[in-house]
């Protein structure tokens, strides 16, 4: 037997207990055995009789709550009478057995009303713990039907390749798509952001590549940076080896190949690049991978086109434990000064670090107010917060700088 069931049962005994103590009232001034008198006939009932337009309707509620108001009436008539009818000591004794007769009723029915409060409230809490788990599953239940819009979509693009392929008609140049690759685009659906986040942290990108043209985007994902080019005016192509993702992009209208980047690079000719776009794709890359891909690319950029080159930031302790671990594709954490060495290794020039997204400040440890406390007459205390601040400053450009960083080159 459960909580709720034993406090059932017992509201269930307080119900019986408070139905005796109110019995007991009811005859504490008339006698179990007398009841009461006959209900008033209608000429005379309690109630005035009906009248008007709707009679009909009023009699028949008239009827029925007539016979109640005739028994409250027939009790108090007893009451009434049984008062008069006793002498000074008899009135005395009456009400004594009266008052006993409230006192108890009075007893059950506060435990009546605290046994059904605890119901009630052992209900609502019974509740509340069944939609916390509810709400606790809303995670769970939120990953999955990414992940089960994203496989639909995955299925209904190769329905539609059956389709054509059954025409004759090779409107899709892809390879089969993996089975996995939707979880991966789910992935980043959830902890990347939304399209209107992506593009907003793209955004201040876009001034480097003004005046170009035939620039690339590797890993272009869902090509939220290639949206942003086409609305400046640029144009520009993606390339990403997830398919989803390019057809997700695809599904955009934009130019978006399947392939992979290194690849890529290695098939185009000398100076075909007017600018290279690379946004959160270096860190997915082996060390040799990373070099040959930066040789590549400076060979395929035009004199004087930019690359942007833009990874987490893993100098920074919380972007490294929050952002970079967490995704599994990750392969090699890349320092800011690495990545910056690198783009001049390879033969790039006037490159610069940007960082990207500092840490909220409500996230950082807060420094002591040392002009207060030196305003309180206490120097050492001062002297404490000056030491305290000091370490906070190390702490918060170890752990909370900035969550991204870009390095930004030229073809010379």
């Amino acid at each position: 037997m459960n909580d709720t069931d034993r406090l059932r049962i017992e509201v269930e005994e307080a119900d019986r207990r408070y139905n005796d103590a109110l019995t007991t009232f009811d005859h504490s001034f008339i006698p179990a055995d007398e009841t009461p008198g006959p209900v008033i006939p209608w000429p005379d009932a309690v109630l005035p009789p009906p009248a008007g337009p709707h009679r009909f309707w009023l009699r028949v509620i008239h009827r029925w709550l007539a016979p109640i108001f005739a028994r409250q009436r027939t009790f108090d008539n007893h009451v009434v009478e049984a008062i008069d009818a006793l002498n000074g000591n008899e009135r005395q004794v009456a009400f004594a057995r009266f008052e006993t007769a409230l006192i108890v009723f009075l007893q059950k029915i506060t435990a009546f009303v605290e046994s059904k409060d605890r119901l009630v409230a052992a209900t609502a809490a019974s509740r509340l713990v069944h939609h916390e788990q509810l709400l606790g599953q809303l995670p769970d239940i939120q990953s999955q039907l990414a992940i089960l819009q994203r496989a639909v979509q995955m299925l209904t693009r190769g329905e539609q390749r059956t389709t054509a392929q059954d025409r004759a008609d090779p409107v899709d140049d892809r390879a089969p798509a993996n089975l996995s690759d939707f979880r991966y685009v789910a992935f980043e659906d959830r902890f990347r952001g939304s399209d209107d986040e992506i593009r907003g942290k793209l955004a201040a990108y876009v001034p480097l590549f003004a005046g170009a043209a035939d620039v690339l985007d590797v890993g272009c994902g869902r090509g939220e940076f290639l949206s942003l080019l086409e609305a400046a005016g640029v144009t520009g192509r993606g390339v990403d080896v997830n398919p989803e993702m390019v057809a997700t992009a695809r599904e955009r209208g934009l130019d978006v190949i399947h392939a992979d980047a290194l690849a890529h690079l290695k098939s185009l000719p000398d100076g075909a690049l007017g600018g290279l776009m690379a946004a959160q794709v270096v860190e997915h890359l082996t060390p040799p991978s990373l070099v040959r891909l930066l040789a590549e690319a400076y060979r395929t950029l035009r004199p004087g086109a930019p690359i942007v080159v833009e990874t987490i930031n893993p100098a920074c302790w919380l972007a490294f434990f929050s952002s970079y671990i967490r995704d599994f594709t990750h392969a090699q954490p890349i320092h800011p000064e690495t990545m910056q060495y690198l783009l001049q290794a390879n033969g790039f020039g006037r490159v610069t670090l940007q960082y990207r997204q500092p840490v909220p400040e409500h996230m950082k440890m807060q420094p002591v107010d040392v002009a207060a406390l030196a305003a309180s007459g206490g120097e050492s205390l001062a002297q404490l917060g000056q030491i305290l601040n000091a370490n906070a400053a190390i702490l918060n450009n170890l752990l909370f700088t900035h969550l991204d960083y870009a390095a930004i080159g030229y073809r010379s």
